[in-house]
């Protein structure tokens, strides 16, 4: 059988010589696993469908039986220029579609996941990233995931809640000191989700951690 469907790449890994897998997350299908040959030849054609956080639509083989579908063809809707330029917006991006992997079973479609995974990448490339988009989107990839809560927690303000959970990504910024103490205890029940749910730390946020103390140790050598 071969199918068209519209992805976003999760992650990957090589296998064999010169083939990846990777996870892709699709509009119709959810998170699949395809297996891209030859990308790692110097002409692989079809290497940049294997990058991290592309957007395309895929051409896949899927033999009868199997569950892990081949590439065949496709085309690239975005490959997200503005992100790849941009260091913060890079480990944001990464750390939003290793979110997706975690949270998302194989094979179970869900449009509203694919979607809001989408909208948080168009939103990265067209805008600088927002001081609440990582607790954002997580909150949002919590929801649809069933692990949501839908009314705040003691000491969070429901307008500041809703705000996170539907307002625009690119106009998330905290604006108070009581603004900037919800999101502190947002961010602590997120660590908290994250820990109870994964035995093994998740590489993005390790990373997005040391980024951001080395950018307060410049702004205290200024």
């Amino acid at each position: 059988m071969t199918f068209n469907d519209f992805t976003i790449t999760l992650i990957r890994k090589p296998i064999r010589e010169s083939d990846i897998i990777a996870s892709v997350y699709t509009k119709t299908r959810g998170r699949f696993n395809i297996r891209f040959p030859g990308v790692k030849k110097h002409k692989g054609k079809l290497k940049i469908f294997a990058e991290p956080f592309v957007w395309a639509e895929l051409r896949v083989y899927l033999r009868t039986g199997a569950s892990v579908g081949c590439i065949t063809g496709g085309k690239v809707c975005s490959v997200f220029k503005n992100i790849r330029k941009d260091l913060t917006k890079t480990q944001l991006a990464l750390h939003f579609c290793e979110l997706m992997f975690k949270l998302t079973p194989i094979h179970q479609p869900n449009e509203d996941k694919y979607f809001l995974l989408l909208s948080a990448l168009k939103s990265l490339n067209d805008y600088a990233p927002s001081d609440a988009i990582r607790e954002s989107f997580t909150l949002r990839l919590m929801q649809t995931a069933g692990f949501g809560v839908k009314n705040p927690p003691l000491g969070i303000d429901l307008q500041f809640w809703n705000k996170l959970h539907e307002g625009d990504f690119h106009n998330l910024n905290i604006t108070g000191e009581k603004e900037a103490e919800y999101l502190s205890k947002t961010k602590y029940i997120i660590t908290r989700f994250l820990n109870q749910h994964f035995d093994i730390p998740l590489k993005t946020l390790s990373f997005i951690g040391k980024l951001n103390s080395a950018k307060e140790q410049v702004l205290v050598n200024k």
